[in-house]
């Protein structure tokens, strides 16, 4: 059984905007989240910047109770459903859920290692497990919509939102479920794990200039920007959601996923082109049949070069005609919500013919030598895109979309 899959609702959680329309007119105009750390002292690290989410409250989409039983990430997601119309879900055993996280409930486990050795082992807290585990996101999604069909977490580092979309794609596409809640999850702004990335020496040190601080594809990029956030869309199979009368976002046409099987933290354009081809095959699209390509597009040395070797690969010649951009300028890398986040920019792209630029690119470079919608947005009809996301461990999920044609 092979079943057409729509996109029939979709809420983002960015440092830039809560909610999908604040998120979008912050990427169409080219706004950051980007600013110095302000939970933790920096002084002392290579990096002091990220996309902190500075306006969320908890207690906007929860109670007092329940928010003090989440782990920062996992509120995150729960506002995230909430705000892609998870009341309107169908209770039951075709309903289910799958959530990506490249590192679950950190916040929680570093503060109940810092009370273990402060104040010692009988300050721990009873919740602290339920809290750090990387499932609690989507226990108490299911528990909250009562969702008992089938779900599960995927943790593929950057990848992890990309797959869940794609494996809950899957679930409906091939029978499995009517309904499925999919997306990422990630608030690893700690102390201990931002000093672990910046041990990495990979993260941007532009920390006089954090709006300016990430630059993908730019010649003089000097890494990554650490982001927080969460976004969920809400898949349906395409005849019963016109049957309701929902409204359609977006169908999801391809998906591809692949590892590098190379190494464990640099990227293989082999290993990405093959997940781009194989969601091409799925969508039954040639090289030129796409209009934009959300880009992984973290800024970083190796990242950028190697994600354009890999479109070159798979689109040939059209791949210099095709836009490719980066909203990780303006949210910061997210992680395992990085994938979900981008592909509710998908989204939004199809729905109102606008390309969000890369902003900060400031030189172009011969290994970097694609259109990528430099600084201004680009208003153009989009009706396919191609949103790619590519993790540690040589991890790479792809999701390609198309614009809902009209009933």
């Amino acid at each position: 059984m092979t079943r057409r899959v729509v996109v029939t609702g979709a809420g983002a959680v960015t440092s830039v905007g809560i909610g999908n329309e604040a998120y979008w007119d912050a990427l169409v105009q080219g706004r950051t989240g980007i600013r110095a750390i302000s939970t933790f002292e920096t002084s002392k690290l290579r990096s002091q910047i990220a996309g902190e989410i500075r306006d969320f409250d908890p207690l906007s989409f929860m109670d007092r109770s329940e928010a003090s039983a989440m782990d920062r990430t996992s509120q995150l997601a729960m506002a995230a459903v909430a705000l892609a119309g998870g009341d309107r879900l169908p209770a039951g055993w075709r309903t289910g859920v799958v959530v990506g996280t490249g590192i679950g409930g950190i916040a929680t486990h570093d503060a109940a290692q810092k009370t273990y050795f402060e104040k010692g082992h009988r300050f721990i807290l009873p919740n602290t497990i339920p809290k750090v585990m990387y499932n609690a996101g989507a226990g108490l999604i299911s528990m909250r919509y009562r969702l008992t069909g089938p779900g599960f977490t995927v943790s593929t580092a950057c990848a992890s939102g990309s797959h869940a979309i794609g494996e809950a794609f899957r679930m409906i596409r091939h029978g499995y479920a009517d309904v499925m809640v999919a997306g990422g999850m990630d608030a690893t702004l700690s102390p201990n794990m931002f000093a672990g990335w910046c041990a990495m020496r990979i993260l941007s040190q532009r920390n006089d200039s954090p709006e300016t601080a990430c630059r993908p594809f730019s010649k003089d990029r000097d890494g990554m920007v650490l982001g927080e956030g969460a976004a969920f869309v809400i898949l349906e199979e395409m005849s019963s959601a016109r049957a309701r009368g929902a409204t359609i976002v977006a169908e999801i046409v391809g998906y591809g996923s692949s590892y590098d099987a190379s190494h464990i933290t640099a990227p293989s354009a082999d290993g990405q082109a093959a997940a781009m081809a194989s969601a091409l095959e799925e969508a039954g699209l040639g090289p030129a049949d796409l209009d934009w390509i959300n880009a992984h597009g973290t800024g970083t040395l190796l990242n950028d070069k190697t994600e354009t070797r890999a479109v070159r690969m798979v689109l040939g010649d059209a791949a210099g005609r095709t836009p490719m951009s980066s909203i990780k300028p303006m949210v910061g890398h997210t992680l395992g919500a990085s994938g979900a986040i981008a592909f509710v920019a998908s989204c939004m792209a199809m729905r109102d013919g606008i390309i969000p630029p890369t902003i900060n690119y400031t030189e172009p470079d011969p290994e970097c030598d694609l259109d990528y919608v430099p600084n201004e947005a680009r208003h153009t009809p989009v009706r396919r895109v191609m949103t790619n996301a590519f993790g540690f461990g040589g991890n790479n999920a792809v999701l390609i979309a198309e614009r809902p044609e009209k009933p």
